[in-house]
């Protein structure tokens, strides 16, 4: 301070000191310290710390540079100080720097386990669509509504052994207790809807791809216990081994069970489950508790302890599905859904996202945990709280291009929505569904004819030419919009779907409207939006903040935000 003895220091309030970090441990970050100084004024040159001269000189140069006007520049030098620290606790707080700071002192391959309280990582899975076919002896295409909770066990089930070192290939049957790549088929373009990602599981970890599902509790795999009823799928069967098969006692096991119909089996040797799906389709298996790896976007790998399904017995339409896949990855809210397991250990925040690209033959990305939720531009609703531990919001109106279409509504004034990417197409309520084919009739004075020979979806139009592509046809339709918003003080929040995301082009040529009668779905009380109407958006699920959002995207390149800087 000698430098400014000159100046009037009466004004002078405050002074600061930046302690550097401890050398053994860096992530610490820097130390500021502010005093403030009494009247009368202070002395002219506070004592720098012994320990710290190259940091206190450089500091007085600061301040001979920039006291020319004491009040103003102290004001400066103390805000700049002030946003310095912010950012410093911003970088050494964010989960991926913590992560990259505890990875590089350790090896590449991380185990956890259920007592673990790590910081929360983020891992992104591609996401491939399904393309399926109509057999030609088929009179109508299998529609797929997964939708899948746990029901009453089946009438036999399988007991595995737990004294060897795996699955035999025989078993005894016994009563129960308490009662990565596109796949065209046969030149038919049609996609089903439905999207698959892969995950490995096992020790040596072994590589399955699982239809994800927001609609369904349990990740399973088709099982080789051996398997009574399965789809030839894309790999070999999932073998857990003898060790794995989880006990009637674990508290998992009273979780999925205490739900069902037949209730918890407390003498039971195993944990048996059997799951029924909105389709009518089931899955029946024994619970098991294995490994699985998962690998961030730095390549370091996590391996985790999760419960899975051991599926031998699949029934109904599920098993058409299954020939290009090996089962189910279960992304509820319930407590034995992935995202939910992943999250209590400390792996992730509960926070799940899938992108579905708007071209009907890409894919897109997945997402488990929070740092990829973009900080702007979403728009986000209320996640409802329900026993079925579906992911449901509240809609107040629905309308065709500026007609509004009927709900059959719960409750006064609302409707109710499921997100279920399990599902390949949306579902109407019936009063919505027979309003939007009245508003739909328009379209013959444009020169569509409803073909009734065409059994592809149970509404198709042919047009004066066979139609290659919806950007062909999108002009003659109406976009839907979906307004979220009870309260008559309260900003709307609208979800729009254009042409692209409820039509589809068959390999006849065809147009088919890919909104169904959801009648039978749910009491008929809701609506559901499946993969069709969810292309061209990021659908995000946060468990956290107990809301669902989406935004407009292309799904090419996932970016990680940092959720802990302001959106401004």
């Amino acid at each position: 301070m000698a430098s400014i003895e000159d100046e009037d220091h009466s004004q002078l309030k405050g002074f600061v000191i930046i302690t550097l970090p401890p050398p053994n441990n860096p992530s610490l970050g820097k130390t500021i310290t502010a005093f403030t100084l009494p009247n009368p004024p202070p002395p002219p040159s506070p004592p720098p710390p012994p320990s710290q001269p190259p940091i206190q000189s450089s500091l007085h140069h600061e301040r001979r540079t920039i006291f020319a006007h004491p009040r103003r520049r102290i004001s400066w030098t103390l805000s700049g100080i002030a946003l310095f620290a912010f950012l410093t606790f911003c970088f050494t707080q964010s989960p991926r720097n913590h992560f990259k700071l505890t990875s590089s002192e350790s090896s590449n391959e991380i185990d956890r386990d259920d007592d673990d309280d790590q910081t929360p990582n983020s891992f992104v899975f591609p996401l491939f669509p399904k393309l399926g076919f109509r057999e030609e002896t088929s009179k109508s295409r299998d529609m797929e509504v997964k939708l899948g909770k746990f029901s009453m066990f089946g009438s036999k089930g399988v007991v595995l052994p737990v004294d060897d070192g795996g699955v035999p290939s025989k078993v005894k049957w016994v009563s129960t207790v308490s009662n990565g790549a596109l796949l065209p088929v046969n030149e038919d373009d049609l996609r089903d809807g439905l999207y698959y990602t892969q995950i490995n599981v096992g020790s040596p970890p072994r590589p399955y791809f699982l239809d994800i599902d927001t609609g369904s509790d349990l990740t399973w795999i088709q099982c080789d216990a051996p398997c009574t009823s399965c789809a030839k799928g894309a790999h070999p069967y999932y073998k857990p081994a003898s060790g794995n098969i989880l006990s009637s006692k674990d508290s998992f096991c009273f979780d999925v069970q205490r739900t069902s119909k037949a209730g918890y089996c407390e003498s039971c040797r195993q944990c048996d489950y059997e799951i029924e799906y909105a389709d009518h389709s089931s899955s029946l298996g024994v619970l098991s508790k294995d490994d699985l790896r998962l690998v961030d976007v730095n390549g370091t790998s996590i391996d985790s302890k999760v419960i899975i399904g051991c599926a031998y017995d699949q029934q109904g339409i599920l098993l058409n599905s299954l020939t290009k896949t090996d089962g189910i990855l279960g992304l509820s809210r319930a407590k034995v859904s992935l995202p939910s397991q992943l999250a209590k250990q400390g792996i992730i925040d509960n926070v799940i996202g899938h992108c579905l690209a708007s071209d009907s033959t890409s894919g897109g990305y997945m997402f488990l945990g929070g740092d990829f939720v973009p900080q702007t531009k979403m728009s986000w609703v209320p996640m409802l709280n329900d026993a079925s531990m579906n992911y449901l919001a509240e809609v107040a109106r629905v309308t065709y291009g500026s007609k509004q279409l009927s709900l059959d509504r719960q409750k006064k004034g609302n409707g109710r929505m499921v997100f279920d990417s399990g599902s390949s197409y949306t579902y109407f309520t019936r009063q919505a569904y027979s309003d939007l084919i009245s508003m739909l009739k328009d379209v013959s004075l444009d020169g569509f004819i409803q073909d009734a020979s065409d059994t592809t979806l149970p509404i198709c139009w042919r047009f004066k030419s066979p139609i290659r592509s919806i950007k062909d046809v999108s002009k003659f339709f109406k976009p839907l919009t979906l307004q979220f918003g009870r309260k008559w003080w309260t900003i709307s929040t609208n979800l729009h779907i254009p042409p692209e995301g409820y039509l589809i082009v068959n390999n006849k040529g065809n147009v088919c409207l890919g909104i169904l009668d959801g009648s039978d779905l749910l009491d008929g009380s809701h609506i559901l939006l499946g993969d069709i109407s969810m292309r061209g958006n990021l659908i995000v699920y946060d468990n956290v903040k107990h809301r669902v959002g989406w935004m407009r995207s292309e799904c090419v390149d996932p970016k990680p935000s940092n959720k802990y800087l302001p959106s401004f």
